[in-house]
C-alpha cells in the first residue's frame, strides 16, 4: 500500500482500519476527530507527525521501511509509545482474554480434563509474556507466540466434551486480537526501536531502560496478592460469608470487603468461579479441596 501520508483524513482511515482506533489512543488521540487531517491533528496535539506517520506505516505495511524518517523522531518517542502498547496488552488485551476464558472454563464439566490443560497453558503464556516484557530493552527480543498459536489451535482442532460454544468464540477471538498485536510489537522493535539502539551509547541505553523495564516492573510488582489477601481469597472459594471470613481471620468487616476490593483489582476476576480457577491455577488451593 502507499505510504500514509499528513493529508490523510484520520476518521476515513479508522473507519476503514478500526484496529488503529487503540494505535491513536496510545498518542492522547480519541474518537470525535471529525474531518480533520492526521497533520491538522498532530499539529493541534503537538505530536511529532513523522512519527506518527511511521507507526501507522510500520502497522499497516509489513513492507514498509522507515529508515528515511528515522533521524526525524528522537528515540525516547519510541520508548514512550512501547511502554503504553505493554500497558495496553497487560490490562487490556490480556484481561480480555482471561474475561472470557474463565467462565468459558467455569460453565464446562468440572471433569473436563483437555479444558483444565487449556487454563494452565493460558496462565503459562500470561507469566511469560508478563517476564519477557520486563527485559531491557537492548535485551528485547520478538515475542514467540507460539504458546499462543498453540492455545487456540487445540480449541480450534482438539476440543470435545460438553462446552460453551459462544465463550469459545469469545476466546479465539480474542486471542486473535492479542497474536495479531503481538505481530505487529516484533514489527516495531525490528523496524524502529533496535534501529535507533544501536546509534546510542550504553549510558544513554540504560536511562531509557529505567523509564520501560523498572517502571512496568514496579506496576506488576503491585499486581500481587499479598498474604492476607490471599488467606481471604481462599476462605472466599469455601463459599464463607464476608462475616464468617472477618470472625476466621479476627478482622473487621470493613477490613474483609476492603480485602475483596484489592483482590477484584489485582486478579480482574469478579465471580467465585472465576476466583476458583485462579486459586487453582496459582496453587492456593487444590482442585480436590472443599470449594463452591
Amino acid at each position: 500500500m502507499a505510504d500514509m501520508n499528513k493529508n490523510v483524513v484520520l476518521s476515513e482511515l479508522l473507519t476503514e482500519h478500526s484496529e488503529l482506533i487503540p494505535v491513536v489512543n496510545r498518542f492522547g488521540i480519541k474518537l470525535g476527530v471529525g474531518e480533520k487531517t492526521i497533520g491538522k491533528i498532530c499539529l493541534e496535539n503537538d505530536l511529532n507527525i513523522n512519527f506518527i506517520l511511521a507507526i501507522l506505516n510500520v502497522y499497516l505495511d509489513e513492507e514498509y521501511d522507515p529508515d528515511e524518517d528515522l533521524d526525524t523522531f528522537d528515540v525516547s518517542l519510541i520508548v514512550d509509545y512501547l511502554k503504553r502498547t505493554v500497558e495496553n496488552y497487560m490490562q487490556v488485551l490480556v484481561p480480555n482474554i482471561e474475561k472470557h476464558f474463565t467462565p468459558f472454563i467455569a460453565m464446562n464439566d468440572g471433569e473436563n480434563k483437555e479444558l483444565k490443560l487449556l487454563h494452565k497453558m493460558f496462565y503459562q503464556f500470561k507469566s511469560g509474556l508478563s517476564d519477557h516484557l520486563q527485559q531491557g530493552l537492548e535485551h528485547l527480543s520478538d515475542y514467540p507466540n507460539e504458546l499462543l498459536h498453540d492455545l487456540k489451535n487445540i480449541i480450534i482442532k482438539h476440543i470435545s466434551g460438553n462446552y460453551n460454544q459462544n465463550l469459545a468464540y469469545a476466546v479465539i477471538f480474542s486471542i486473535t486480537a492479542l497474536e495479531k498485536e503481538l505481530h505487529i510489537y516484533n514489527r516495531l522493535l525490528k523496524k524502529l526501536l533496535r534501529p535507533k539502539l544501536r546509534e546510542l551509547d550504553s549510558e544513554h541505553i540504560e536511562d531509557l531502560n529505567h523509564t520501560f523495564s523498572d517502571e512496568y516492573k514496579s506496576r506488576g510488582s503491585n499486581k500481587q496478592l499479598t498474604n492476607r489477601e490471599i488467606e481471604v481469597l481462599k476462605l472466599i472459594v469455601q463459599g464463607r460469608l464476608n462475616k464468617e471470613i472477618a470472625d476466621k481471620l479476627n478482622i473487621s468487616l470493613n477490613t474483609v470487603l476492603s480485602h475483596r476490593k484489592n483482590i477484584i483489582s489485582k486478579t480482574g476476576i469478579k465471580t467465585v468461579s472465576g476466583l476458583t480457577f485462579y486459586c487453582i491455577s496459582n496453587g492456593y488451593v487444590s482442585p480436590g479441596d472443599h470449594v463452591v
